[in-house]
């Protein structure tokens, strides 16, 4: 049995050679974090494992078991978005939203290593998160707005 620290309470799962993937959207419920292309190329499935980001489609628990698991669900506290969450709606950087909680979660990490980043930084941060609907110029303005806004810095 694989124990894991999701969003801030501690799961078990009996399966642990499951995809983390699906344990988080078929045990938890937690329906954010999506499912696309399953190769881990489109970066869709992103979750944070102790604030790296890490493509969950294919990650079994077992390989995470004793780590610190942050789904987008987990971002936003006490009815708040996170930063970042709340960059991207502030800039309508969805479309169809499908690809956003993984842009959303990789942006986080980012931020996380790097309060103040350059452009060049955003674009090589996210260039492994594909957008079908081509949003990427509101994407990365939205990174920019999110590291505005954490560090009270004006760009």
């Amino acid at each position: 049995m694989a124990s894991v620290v999701v969003n801030g309470e501690q799961q078990q799962s009996a399966r642990a050679g499951r995809s983390l993937l699906s344990f988080l959207r078929f045990d938890l419920g937690l329906t954010g974090t999506k499912y696309a292309c399953g190769e881990g190329l489109c970066g869709a499935c992103t979750v944070l494992v102790d604030g790296q980001p890490l493509r969950s489609c294919m990650t079994t628990v077992d390989a995470v078991a004793g780590g610190d698991i942050t789904t987008i669900e987990g971002l936003a506290t006490d009815g708040e978005l996170h930063p970042v969450q709340q960059a991207f709606v502030d800039q309508v950087a969805m479309q169809c939203g499908y690809c956003i909680p993984g842009f959303i979660m990789t942006a986080t990490a980012l931020l996380g290593r790097e309060a103040n980043p350059t452009s060049g930084q955003i674009r090589e941060a996210l260039a492994e998160n594909l957008c079908r609907c081509g949003t990427y110029q509101r994407i990365e303005q939205a990174v920019a707005l999110a590291a505005e806004a954490m560090t009270g810095a004006a760009k």
